[in-house]
This record gives structure tokens, C-alpha cells and sequence, in this order.
């Protein structure tokens, strides 16, 4: 049996975009590209031909990832998402001693994780240090300039 992923609902819509994407744009286009290639001559020696067939390799490799993670996957839905707590599907506002400033985090699974998107993984160092913990908590996380400490300001949806 595979394992459960979490995903928010966003999150969810997101990967179904992307698979569809890849099955209703992507694949086509890997398949006309490899016809062209194949029109150049001996594949053998058909550099265009190779770059296709990778290129079309990487869009199946990709749709067959996003299939098998959309049949695993378990939608956090925002009402059902307690707040008391910080845990998958919350939104955190700590403030960051060191720095002495306030960020704001969603808590999601890794393959949702994006830390440009203040998307943070429940199993990063400081994802996974936040959980469970509730507004007023301290928490520190270890990392190669030492230890950081955040204080959990807010936890919402």
C-alpha cells in the first residue's frame, strides 16, 4: 500500500493542472517533435532525435509521478484544520528572534513545499519543529550557523 500524501487544496489543483498540462499539451508536443527528429535521417547519428526522445521520456516520467501521487493523496480541507496547534494545513507567523522579525509560513507536505511561496515542509527542520506547538511557544531549530529560535505569533488557515 502506498503511502498517504497530504496536500491542501490548492495544492491539489495545482498538480492536477500540471498533469493536465502534461497530457493534454506537453505529450502531444513530444510526440511531433520526435516524428520531425525521425524525419532527419539515420538515428544513429540524429542528435535531434535523442533530445526528443529524453525530452519525451521526462514528460511520461513526470506524468506517470503526478498519477501515482494524485491516486495518494488526502485534501486537507481548510474548515477541518484546527488552528489551536500549528500542523499540516495551518498558516504560522512566528517571529524570528535572530532576525528580530516576523515571517509568515503555510505548513505543507514536501511535495507541495516551496520556500520562495512561504510554503515550508512539515519535515524541514523548522517545519517539523513547529508542529505541534501553539502560539506563545518557543521553538529552536538547529542549522549550520547554529541554533535559531522562533516565536509562534499566529496560527490561522
Amino acid at each position: 500500500m502506498s503511502e498517504v500524501i497530504y496536500l491542501t487544496k490548492q495544492g491539489y489543483q495545482e498538480k492536477e493542472q500540471e498533469l493536465d498540462y502534461l497530457i493534454k499539451v506537453r505529450r502531444p508536443q513530444t510526440v511531433e517533435a520526435v516524428k520531425v527528429a525521425r524525419e532527419f535521417g539515420d538515428l544513429s547519428e540524429n542528435a535531434e532525435y535523442d533530445a526528443a526522445k529524453d525530452e519525451q521520456g521526462r514528460v511520461e516520467d513526470r506524468i506517470r509521478e503526478l498519477e501515482n501521487l494524485l491516486s495518494n493523496v488526502k485534501i486537507l480541507e481548510d474548515d477541518a484544520t484546527p488552528t489551536d496547534a500549528v500542523a499540516v494545513g495551518t498558516k504560522v507567523t512566528v517571529f524570528d528572534e535572530d532576525m528580530e522579525e516576523e515571517e509568515e509560513f503555510s505548513i505543507v507536505s514536501t511535495v507541495e513545499a516551496d520556500f520562495f511561496a512561504g510554503k515550508i515542509s512539515n519535515e524541514s527542520q523548522l517545519g517539523a519543529a513547529l508542529l505541534g506547538h501553539k502560539v506563545g511557544d518557543t521553538v529552536e531549530v538547529k542549522a549550520p550557523m547554529g541554533v535559531s529560535r522562533f516565536r509562534i505569533v499566529k496560527i490561522g488557515r
